[in-house]
């Protein structure tokens, strides 16, 4: 973090907030405005009066005015508090780690990369089963659990094999829900490896 030029967090993954809201942290501000400032005589900087003062947000975005997406942060963080939001935060790693567990008790997935937050990486690779084929089946299980409402994993390659990926960082998700999900994985995997088509 300290070799970076700028942060961003995205407010409506952990923190639960509106897509919309979000915050950005810079290194050299004064490079960031001028990127924005626009010399119009009506943007005039004054000392006193209302555009009084060295922050203008029209100098921060395209827009030359700003909604106040802040507010929802404020009302969130005075509604819950911190600690609430850092519990929520604990929980989702402790279900991803949990998935993982999962994962790895049974044969036929296979855990494609360290779960060290909340993301879970997976696919559904029975022993003997021909490497080749492997890929489609899995995207064929994402495409059944996404189209049947069941879940809504996303996917990634990792290592050149196609996998479900698993980012829980919603505050309503409960172990039970992940339960679900490998059911449905290994069920649907089961099912299309054994399609004559598929067959190893």
């Amino acid at each position: 973090m300290d070799r970076a030029d700028s942060l961003a967090f995205d407010l409506h993954k952990w923190m639960y907030m509106p897509y919309d809201v979000g915050c950005a942290l810079v290194r050299w501000p004064e490079k960031h405005r001028a990127t924005f400032v626009s010399p119009a005589d009506y943007l005039a900087h004054l000392t006193r009066g209302l555009p009084a003062g060295p922050i203008w947000f029209s100098e921060y975005g395209v827009q030359l005015s700003r909604g106040f997406r802040a507010l929802k942060v404020w009302m969130s963080l005075k509604e819950h508090g911190v600690a609430k939001f850092g519990r929520l935060v604990e929980q989702n790693c402790d279900q991803a780690a949990y998935l993982q567990s999962l994962v790895e008790a049974d044969p036929e997935l296979e855990l494609l990369a360290p779960v060290p937050l909340n993301i879970a990486c997976f696919r559904f690779a029975p022993p003997g089963k021909d490497p080749a084929g492997l890929d489609e089946i899995n995207e064929e299980i994402l495409f059944g659990l996404q189209e049947s409402g069941t879940a809504v994993p996303s996917s990634t390659i990792l290592g050149g094999r196609f996998a479900l990926r698993v980012c829980i960082c919603n505050h309503r998700t409960r172990r039970e829900d992940l339960d679900l999900l490998v059911r449905e994985v290994l069920q649907r995997g089961r099912a299309l490896a054994a399609e004559p088509a598929r067959r190893s």
